[in-house]
């Protein structure tokens, strides 16, 4: 199969960068992949391809911008041109822009694929109906999120016309199929970026590294971390640093910076900015806990897999698709109040003060990551992709079982 993949990728700074960057390094192990056609965002530096394992052909054809009117057309245009066997769209709503127009005419690559008659699979981490639209930075005005709603809606039935419209949390399938009459609606969970060997669960010397990881400004908020540590540093003895590890959120530009001058009194506090991939797994490891700042959730949380990975402790809010994670996927926490420093200091303090509670979260969170490697996310995948070519040579479409149905009964 010569698949490809459309997908913002490393160094890219676009959303999703990570997650396509791991579904082109684990999808060219697979036995089935001849070739990847990694239709990928312009950047000025090369594309990140040097894997250490050996694997398929990669032909990477940068053809698209963030927020760029003609998306969709350098895009289609180059599938024709490559001519691939099957395509898989790593997608968000805001993927193609935060523009509204480029954003949206992205979203209409899916049914083009499929009135091209290539097999076509969307990855849809965030839906609509599950995303709170002012703590998300969108909108606060509630004429305008209705108004959003029903773009969304829109948008989403083009998406639908996918061959197969993978989901990563069970409730998303729940809402698609209910509103949508949707039976092509597939859930793929999220899966560990890496799974490797187990840490020793020790702590390098010196502070203890309080992390927090993301693109911050919308529904990620900081302030409530750095005032968290200020609480248990003013009632323990407890020598700790805070990491923030990451950029401002495309919708808030010039965020961490506000940030950096109201707490520039803090003593260590540091502030990474963009970590690059090979980065990643010391910036893991060094800390002692992940913490999630979050107000609002808007899909999976890659952040919890890669924590996971690295056998950390988490410390998180009890809302929305994090909650679900955790139930569905085995992963443990300290959960805190999401609006409160109090409650974030308690779940902080909990961890660092015992250490065998907090090697036990790791020890439970790295079990549960390695339970959903990368490796048969993509296998998941190819057989997704394999059904539906066999469905096509029969002349019908794939039909998945209706998981609304199955639970109602």
């Amino acid at each position: 199969m010569k698949l490809a993949i459309v997908t913002a990728y490393p160094p890219s700074k676009v959303t999703l960068t990570e997650y396509g960057y791991h579904l082109v390094k684990h999808f060219r192990m697979q036995n089935e992949v001849s070739e990847i056609v990694l239709i990928t965002d312009k950047t000025t530096e090369e594309k990140d391809l040097n894997f250490e394992e050996e694997g398929c052909k990669i032909t990477v054809k940068e053809c698209w911008s963030f927020n760029s009117y003609t998306n969709m057309l350098s895009i289609s245009k180059t599938i024709t041109e490559t001519k691939p066997d099957a395509v898989l769209f790593n997608l968000q709503f805001l993927k193609f822009g935060d523009k509204k127009i480029p954003a949206a005419l992205g979203l209409l690559l899916p049914l083009i694929c499929k009135l091209k008659g290539i097999p076509t699979i969307s990855l849809l981490h965030n839906i609509m109906e599950e995303v709170d639209l002012a703590n998300a930075g969108i909108t606060k005005n509630i004429l305008l999120q209705k108004i959003y709603g029903l773009i969304g809606a829109t948008l989403t039935r083009f998406v639908l016309a996918s061959d197969v419209l993978a989901v990563t949390i069970s409730k998303y399938v729940d809402v698609l199929e209910k509103k949508y009459k949707a039976r092509n609606v597939a859930l793929v969970p999220h899966g560990a970026f890496e799974t490797p060997p187990e840490p020793n669960y020790c702590l390098p010397e010196g502070p203890k590294q309080i992390m927090a990881f993301g693109k911050f400004g919308t529904y990620k908020k900081v302030e409530i971390l750095i005032e968290a540590v200020e609480i248990i540093r003013k009632r323990s003895l407890l020598d700790l640093e805070i990491v923030i590890a990451g950029t401002d959120s495309p919708n808030t530009p010039g965020y961490l910076e506000g940030i950096k001058q109201q707490y520039k009194h803090v003593p260590q506090l540091r502030f990474t900015g963009y970590v690059a991939e090979e980065d990643v797994p010391r910036i893991f490891q060094d800390c002692a806990v992940t913490v999630f700042p979050y107000t609002s959730t808007t899909g999976s949380s890659g952040v919890l897999h890669q924590a996971g990975s690295y056998g950390k402790a988490v410390a998180l809010p009890n809302l929305g698709d994090l909650s679900i994670l955790v139930k569905e996927e085995g992963y443990k926490g300290e959960f805190f109040k999401p609006e409160s420093a109090e409650s974030l200091a308690d779940a902080i303090q909990n961890i660092l003060e015992d250490d065998l509670y907090r090697i036990q979260l790791g020890m439970n969170n790295y079990k549960a990551a390695c339970s959903l490697p990368m490796s048969e996310i993509t296998n998941m995948y190819v057989n997704y992709f394999q059904a539906i070519q066999l469905a096509k040579s029969e002349g019908f479409s794939l039909k998945l079982p209706k998981r609304v149905a199955e639970l109602e009964k």
